[in-house]
């Protein structure tokens, strides 16, 4: 376990690149809807802010989650290090409310106006494939991994834990970002747990009450609770329209575009309680 943790970046790179390779054949096999926009200029540029993500969360932040978890189980801090929880119920739980903080973070993002205009980066892309999954901007990226460093300190979760739960993350955040078929029937049985492509993809509607829901990245469980669960998007997969209605010409693509886009775009009326443009 200690090898696990202490490789952490090898093992999740490779688990990156694995899923990566495996959905882009996936796509090519059983394409879901076509593609609009070039996909070598948008994978250079999703892949591209990516990396930047990578470089920009090692240079600035001291700790990931999983340092701040060896800390808080060396000091004895946080809710699990304080009872005594076999190590994989801490796992569990700690896979478990990661995910409820994320989904939070998540509806954060749509409800905050500040907060939406890092997240449109997100939603802009116009078109639904694995990268899309991985395409967020930067200042995103180091404001949750703040969220989920402070979680893990006040949770007090085990560092193979939260490992395992960076895993998951990025690797059912690249599956439901796929541009993928599925057939209806597994569909209907996988999100009864998991979030599945055509489940996310909804929350990728141009339509403004359908980017406002389906906000789970991996447990389909938060969206049934609390109330932002939606089966299908009323022009159906195939019909409906990916991306943010302001932004519909593909050069919003390119990396530069990107990392301005929260500070020149239009908002578009997409936050929560927001008016229409």
């Amino acid at each position: 376990m200690d090898i696990f943790i202490e490789r952490e970046t090898l093992i999740r790179a490779l688990c990156f690149l694995g899923v990566l390779a495996g959905m882009a054949v996936w796509e090519i096999l059983a394409p879901r809807r076509k593609l609009t926009v070039s996909k070598p200029l948008r994978w250079a540029s999703n892949l591209g802010l990516t990396g930047l993500n990578v470089i920009a969360v090692r240079g600035v932040l001291p700790a990931t989650a999983v340092g701040a978890a060896v800390v808080a189980e060396r000091l004895g801090w946080g809710l699990l290090n304080r009872i005594a929880a076999p190590d994989w119920l801490a796992v569990v739980a700690t896979v478990v409310v990661l995910d409820l903080v994320i989904y939070l973070q998540h509806v954060l993002f749509h409800a905050v106006p500040a907060l939406w205009r890092l997240h449109m980066v997100h939603h802009a892309d116009l078109d639904f494939d694995v990268t899309t999954g991985a395409r967020f901007h930067t200042i995103e990226i180091l404001l949750s991994m703040g969220v989920k460093t402070a979680a893990v300190l006040l949770l007090g979760a085990p560092a193979a834990g939260v490992v395992l739960f960076e895993i998951l993350l990025n690797a059912t955040a690249m599956f439901n970002h796929s541009n993928v078929r599925l057939p209806g029937k597994l569909d209907r049985v996988l999100r009864l747990v998991i979030v599945t492509p055509d489940m996310h993809r909804v929350h990728h509607s141009v339509v403004r009450r359908e980017a406002n829901s389906n906000f789970g990245f991996q447990l389909t469980w938060w969206d049934r609770l609390l109330g932002t669960y939606r089966d299908q998007p009323a022009a159906g997969h195939l019909g409906m329209r990916i991306g943010l209605s302001q932004f519909r010409d593909a050069k919003i693509g390119r990396l530069d575009r990107m990392l301005l886009l929260p500070f020149v775009g239009r908002a578009g009326g997409y936050a929560m309680g927001e008016k229409e443009d």
